[in-house]
């Protein structure tokens, strides 16, 4: 299943479109246009910590862990600032988070202001859930004393991202089996690397 698909039975674009006031539409196709470079920012913070997806997941937990999810599909407006503080650390700078939101204006037809509001909103959505996803994989590890696995997690920045199925190509740091595939770590591409190579930046 596709991110987008989740994201929708999970009530998170229906809260996007209300909270921005676009329809579910316009909403789906800013998110399939902003997702590749999301996930992409995760897969390089994947590659940046010294316990690989485990150091991911903590990361995810510091930056509030699930409630991230739950702050989008509340009633109440999101608090914005944590979606950015999310964006600050998988993009590392405002002008990257700028040139996500003109790269997704231009494939989706949508307004960049409106890209650039959903951002925030989207980050935490895709945080929240694979934070949510680790600690649901992480329970059911210890519940059956199975070794840790690529999990939800690998499965979903692995099929958004073009990896391989569990089990195949190299070993992470952290020692979750196959998700060196799963995350195409052997470095085949990363959609943002390539929106920032067409825009002529550099992620550090």
């Amino acid at each position: 299943m596709q991110m987008t698909d989740i994201l929708a039975q999970m009530g998170g674009l229906q809260s996007m479109a209300r909270e921005l006031g676009v329809s579910e539409n316009q909403a789906t196709g800013g998110v399939e246009a902003l997702l590749p470079a999301i996930l992409g920012g995760f897969k390089n913070q994947a590659r940046a910590q010294p316990a690989g997806l485990e150091g991911l997941g903590g990361l995810l937990g510091q930056l509030g862990g699930g409630g991230l999810l739950d702050e989008v599909l509340a009633p109440q407006p999101t608090d914005l600032s944590h979606g950015d503080q999310v964006l600050g650390q998988i993009f590392g700078s405002k002008d990257v988070s700028r040139t996500v939101a003109q790269n997704a204006a231009s494939q989706s037809g949508l307004d960049p202001s409106l890209l650039k509001k959903m951002l925030p909103m989207l980050a935490m959505l895709v945080a929240g859930f694979m934070a949510k996803q680790q600690s649901a994989g992480a329970s059911t590890d210890q519940a059956t004393q199975a070794a840790p696995s690529a999990g939800p997690l690998g499965d979903l920045l692995g099929g958004l991202l073009g990896g391989g199925a569990p089990g195949q190509g190299n070993a992470m740091p952290g020692g979750l089996s196959g998700l060196g595939a799963l995350l195409d770590m052997n470095g085949d591409g990363n959609p943002l690397d390539d929106i920032l190579r067409m825009a002529g930046k550099g992620m550090r």
